[in-house]
């Protein structure tokens, strides 16, 4: 069955296209939700089937809620949201799945307060990839709050605005004209410029603080291995 997964997720994204394309009236939205929704499947499927103690859940669940808290706390203040910060520091210590995993969730629980849409999906994939850079970097080098600070800035202003923002492409530009899209990418800049320089000042302040106390909690109980 592992070796048929990817098959069956290439050829359903083939039949999405397909029947969008060709059988259908082009509906570029409904086509990237799709790719967006698949695309998530191999990361919970290999989850799902790996062996995980309670202790695992229960601190992939913990940090799922603080990164939602973190959230929805700032409510009112627009992209000043801690969120980034959080979802990069446990996939920083806990490796690039588990990153994926609550920086996916964490979007998906606290749009129930933001508000659920057409949108969710982009959201979940652009922290869920904020997550994934973060275990990959830092299965490398050290987290300091310097490396915390420039992976949390790069990672939210290119991985994040761009997926998001690609949202915003496919309702505002039906058409798909390279001008209509450079507009919309353009409009998105600010939001994601003080989205990705509020991520850097909590990493740098809090960040390394906040890895030694999941690194402690992680060594002491014997939680998860970084993979």
């Amino acid at each position: 069955m592992k070796k048929l997964y990817p098959v069956l997720i290439f050829s359903a994204l083939i039949f999405i296209v397909l029947w969008q394309l060709f059988f259908s009236n082009t509906n570029y939205y409904l086509v990237c939700v799709a790719v967006l929704i698949i695309s998530m499947l191999p990361f919970f499927s290999s989850f799902e089937r790996g062996e995980h103690t309670a202790k695992d859940i229960t601190l992939i669940a913990s940090l799922t809620a603080l990164a939602v808290v973190s959230r929805a706390v700032f409510y009112l203040i627009p992209q000043v949201k801690p969120i980034a910060a959080v979802v990069g520091v446990s996939g920083a210590v806990l490796g690039a799945k588990r990153g994926y995993l609550i920086g996916a969730l964490s979007m998906f629980a606290s749009n129930f307060i933001f508000g659920q849409g057409a949108w969710t999906p982009f959201q979940m994939v652009a922290m869920a990839s904020v997550g994934l850079c973060f275990g990959l970097v830092f299965e490398h080098i050290k987290p300091t709050k310097i490396s915390l600070a420039i992976v949390g800035f790069l990672s939210v202003l290119i991985l994040y605005g761009l997926i998001v923002d690609l949202s915003s492409v496919l309702y505002f530009n039906s058409d798909m004209s390279l001008k209509g899209i450079l507009a919309v990418y353009a409009a998105g800049v600010p939001f994601n410029l003080v989205f990705a320089c509020v991520t850097a000042v909590f990493l740098f302040l809090f960040g390394e603080t906040f890895v030694k106390k999941i690194e402690r909690i992680n060594i002491k109980y014997g939680i998860c291995r970084n993979d």
